[in-house]
């Protein structure tokens, strides 16, 4: 950002405060504030509500927020372009994903190829992910869902079958396979609603009219497969989720299709950025195989 004191307010509201971002920008405090001040009285709107030494945005502050934090990160792009002329030697790229299982061999083959590229990745469920890139915090999205929004781009990148598991001890260990209807009356340990794997599964077992008994929702895959192991039912994960461990074992469903597919992710105004572009070319090495994308492709 050109404007200086537009680069001071965006400094204030992204750091919370005014002695954080004179900290980050290396200047004087008072030098901040007056900055911040003359741009208030420029245009004769109030953008921060002080309390203290606590500061927060105004609506309209608000409003002039969202704009400062495109212009900061087409900023960095433009940056980013500038070195990647050198050969994407340097820059930062923010993921946010659904889990650590694809992003980590993503994270190490983007890596392999671009060393000098810095990657911070954010683990949270689809909406969480999807909210990030809206609000420029995330370059890349892997997420377990497609978005509607035509502000986002959504490519599928891979498909996975959804097992069950079961215990030592427990009928189904074991079994080769399994058919739907075996899950009638099993109780059953699941994930939170808003899982994608949770979505597939129930959707099949109404399909078939199949009714399990379901004793617990766990936020998290090790949450369930601890409770599993300790007998208090069967779980269900994407086969790729699924940790070997001597005392629980996945078993394909034989008659039924249960399934989740994984898409990146990308702000449609920003696919020609060159990182994007460059993540996006190695996750999807081959257009010509990939399907369509939902949105701004």
């Amino acid at each position: 950002m050109s404007d200086t004191a537009l680069r001071s307010f965006h400094a204030v509201a992204l750091h919370g405060g005014f002695s954080a971002a004179a900290r980050a920008l290396n200047i004087s405090q008072p030098t901040l504030s007056t900055q911040v001040k003359a741009l208030e009285a420029r245009y004769d709107t109030p953008l921060f509500i002080r309390k203290g030494r606590s500061v927060h945005l105004t609506p309209e502050g608000t409003q002039l927020y969202q704009i400062t934090t495109r212009l900061h990160q087409y900023e960095i792009e433009a940056q980013a372009l500038l070195k990647s002329f050198a050969g994407l030697q340097a820059g930062s790229l923010r993921l946010a994903a659904v889990g650590p299982f694809h992003a980590t061999d993503m994270i190490v083959a983007f890596k392999e190829r671009y060393p000098g590229i810095d990657i911070s990745v954010e683990f949270a469920n689809t909406r969480r992910s999807l909210d990030r890139l809206l609000a420029f915090e995330a370059d890349i999205g892997l997420v377990a869902q497609a978005s509607d929004d035509p502000r986002i781009t959504t490519l599928p990148y891979s498909t996975h079958d959804v097992v069950v598991f079961a215990p030592r001890g427990h009928p189904f260990f074991d079994r080769d396979s399994l058919s739907i209807r075996d899950l009638q009356g099993q109780k059953i340990i699941q994930r939170e609603p808003g899982s994608r794997t949770r979505a597939a599964m129930e959707t099949a077992l109404r399909k078939y009219d199949v009714q399990v008994d379901v004793v617990l929702d766990l936020g998290s895959r090790e949450g369930i497969w601890k409770a599993v192991e300790k007998g208090l039912g069967l779980g269900y994960v994407s086969d790729f989720e699924f940790v070997p461990h001597p005392n629980l074992r996945a078993i394909p469903i034989r008659d039924a299709e249960v399934q989740t597919v994984y898409f990146l992710a990308y702000m449609t105004e920003r696919r020609h950025a060159h990182l994007i572009r460059a993540f996006r070319k190695m996750a999807l090495p081959k257009p010509e195989s990939n399907p369509k994308p939902r949105k701004g492709q």
